[in-house]
């Protein structure tokens, strides 16, 4: 019977396993639009989003936008139906940061800019690494 169970539960395991494996998969960024952010370019990044010339997107989903989010981000989920919709409202003449919770669907996202003639939709990367560069958090 003890056999039995170990063999249930290793079963278990290695499904468990493989179905986290598979709901995370890596998105591979076409554009070039990728910048790695450092502190001195976060307070640039972060000058122009004050004046006006830039957007700051977090892509992720609302329930983790309201967890924590990047002070002066709006949140345009990647997820929803309405993404498209709602991607398009933002003006193309100013460039657009996005960012996610790991550079995943902000990576997606600059891409899908690209497809709708965006040439300034920037994968920035993920919320935990911008913090520590120096953007603040609004919670």
């Amino acid at each position: 019977m003890k056999k039995y169970l170990f063999t249930f539960a290793l079963l278990l395991s290695a499904v468990l396993s493989n179905a986290q494996t598979a709901s995370h998969q890596v998105y591979t960024q076409k554009t070039a639009n990728k910048i790695t952010v450092d502190t001195k370019l976060s307070k640039k990044i972060l000058k122009e989003i004050q004046k006006g010339k830039a957007y700051l997107v977090d892509v992720r989903t609302p329930e983790e936008y309201s967890t924590k989010h990047l002070k002066y981000a709006q949140n345009i989920n990647i997820r929803s139906e309405k993404f498209s919709e709602e991607i398009q409202k933002l003006d193309k003449s100013k460039k657009i940061y996005l960012y996610c919770r790991s550079g995943n669907r902000s990576g997606k996202a600059a891409d899908t800019l690209q497809t709708f003639g965006y040439q300034l939709g920037y994968n920035i990367g993920g919320l935990d690494s911008l913090l520590t560069k120096g953007l603040p958090a609004e919670k």
